[in-house]
């Protein structure tokens, strides 16, 4: 695990949103976690966390990216605050995007294709749910695509479902945040 502190981020006392991260990486396997147990926890079970700190290096005053590799795979997550006070995700698994943190949203993977983004407006609206966001990152020209979708209200399982199921999609996943409504 590599957590990196990069512009203003790399200024302040980093310690606690360590932990709070770790505590987050690892809830799905130990639901007794907190920000206390958690370094104590990671380090039971062999993981190696890294704390990388550096001056500003790109458009963003500041900004903070986690990278978790396994022996099959590498997948990292960066997101930053503007000057609005609300969080935003940056990056996912190395493609660029601006996305707000909602407290209910939708996350799909795809090849970059046309017809996606009518696809996923369709599901929703004929499913009666709201999008109050709807943000895409692409890694290049028929590469690799995500799209990131803030939703009004949780998202249903059945409708998750129908979304799973279309031959362009090769991943959705809901995510719930604790950022209010």
């Amino acid at each position: 695990v590599e957590i990196l502190f990069d512009g203003s981020t790399a200024t302040m006392n980093t310690r606690a949103l360590i932990s709070a991260t770790l505590a987050g990486l690892i809830r799905p396997q130990v639901s007794d976690v907190n920000m206390v147990s958690a370094p104590i926890m990671v380090k039971e079970r062999g993981i190696i966390v890294a704390e990388v700190k550096r001056d500003k290096s790109g458009v963003f005053d500041g900004y903070i990216k986690l990278t978790v590799k396994t022996e099959h795979r590498t997948r990292s997550i960066a997101g930053t605050c503007f000057s609005d006070g609300k969080p935003r995700f940056i990056q996912i698994k190395g493609i660029n995007l601006d996305a707000e943190v909602g407290q209910h949203m939708l996350y799909t993977t795809n090849a970059d294709a046309p017809g996606i983004i009518g696809l996923l407006g369709t599901v929703c609206g004929e499913n009666g749910v709201n999008i109050a966001n709807f943000q895409l990152g692409r890694n290049r020209p028929g590469g690799d695509a995500i799209a990131l979708l803030y939703l009004d209200a949780p998202f249903p399982e059945n409708v998750l479902e129908q979304v799973r199921a279309h031959k362009s999609i090769d991943s959705a996943k809901r995510l719930h945040f604790d950022v209010g409504a």
